[in-house]
């Protein structure tokens, strides 16, 4: 992806966090039809190997586990906040008027070779794992186990393993690093005043990435 160096983000806690908070990912495979996408939840385990390893499943339907290029790396993608961003929302407009329209975004991208787990115990620990991660927060959370044996492996046996050793990482925090103090004030004030959580969640990481705020 393109990458300025001013949006760049290399800081492998950070890039790991924003995957475990999104982990619906765009998972980016090659085959003999050509580029194929498929949007599958990846549960990220830090400690395989050097840089983590993601693992999810697919359908067993999907020709995704039968037909990619085993040899050649996969693309997989987390999307974070994003939002529209004015120019009426840079106070620099009133002084010279140069000023246009962006969209401001949080990206991370991971690269490796994807390998294929057809077993029903290794579909059920990466099931379990991804349903507790999302369900902690939950008052009275659901367990995979609450559902009768039977019916949890009958669904199993749908589905196939999938996992990917990251080779690579890259995230793009593109969040107004390139406007001066006054403009990102007024972009922060913008968001904030707007009713979504996408704005809030954006004004937020302004706020924070700064390129007066240092890195920790």
């Amino acid at each position: 992806m393109y990458q300025p160096q001013h949006f760049e983000e290399t800081r492998l806690d950070v890039l790991q966090a924003l995957v475990t908070s999104q982990p619906l990912s765009t998972l980016v495979t090659l085959s003999d039809a050509g580029l194929v996408a498929d949007q599958i939840p990846m549960l990220l385990r830090v400690g395989l190997g050097p840089l983590g390893t993601l693992v999810g499943h697919v359908a067993r339907a999907n020709p995704l586990w039968r037909e990619t290029r085993l040899e050649t790396p996969v693309l997989v993608i987390f999307q974070g906040p994003q939002h529209y961003i004015s120019p009426g929302w840079y106070p620099t407009k009133q002084e010279h008027g140069k000023v246009v329209p962006t969209w401001n975004y949080v990206v991370v991208q991971a690269r490796g070779l994807l390998r294929v787990h057809d077993d029903a115990a290794w579909v059920r620990e990466q099931v379990t794992q991804i349903t507790q991660q999302q369900e902690r927060a939950s008052a009275k959370p659901w367990a995979v186990d609450d559902a009768p044996r039977d019916y949890t492996d009958a669904m199993l046996k749908a589905v196939v393993g999938i996992s990917i050793e990251v080779t690579h990482w890259a995230g793009k925090w593109k969040v107004s690093q390139n406007q001066p103090a006054v403009n990102r004030a007024g972009v922060v004030q913008a968001l904030g005043a707007l009713p979504d959580g996408q704005a809030q969640a954006m004004a937020e990481l302004l706020t924070a990435h700064a390129p007066d705020a240092g890195r920790a």
